[in-house]
């Protein structure tokens, strides 16, 4: 789903940094550590949301809510196993 692992860290470090300097502007959270921030305003680090919505995207695929092919992206197991 990436265009590749390096593509993709630069891309989260850009993020992240944005995202670091964007909480320190909300009000009272300037003297919290950034992890603090996070917690405090209900957030993930970008890696937990990439992650997450990776998943999201996966089942909907799997569960053909997307009109794909899923032999392009999947090898499906036939047995009827969870």
């Amino acid at each position: 789903m990436g265009l590749g692992l390096e593509y993709d860290k630069t891309d989260i470090k850009l993020i992240e940094g944005v995202q670091r300097r964007a909480t320190k502007l909300v009000a009272g959270m300037q003297e919290l550590n950034y992890n603090d921030r996070l917690k405090q305003l209900e957030l993930q680090q970008q890696q937990g949301q990439r992650m997450r919505s990776d998943v999201i995207e996966t089942f909907k695929t799997v569960n053909r809510d997307h009109y794909i092919n899923l032999e392009l992206f999947f090898q499906l197991d036939e047995r009827d196993r969870r």
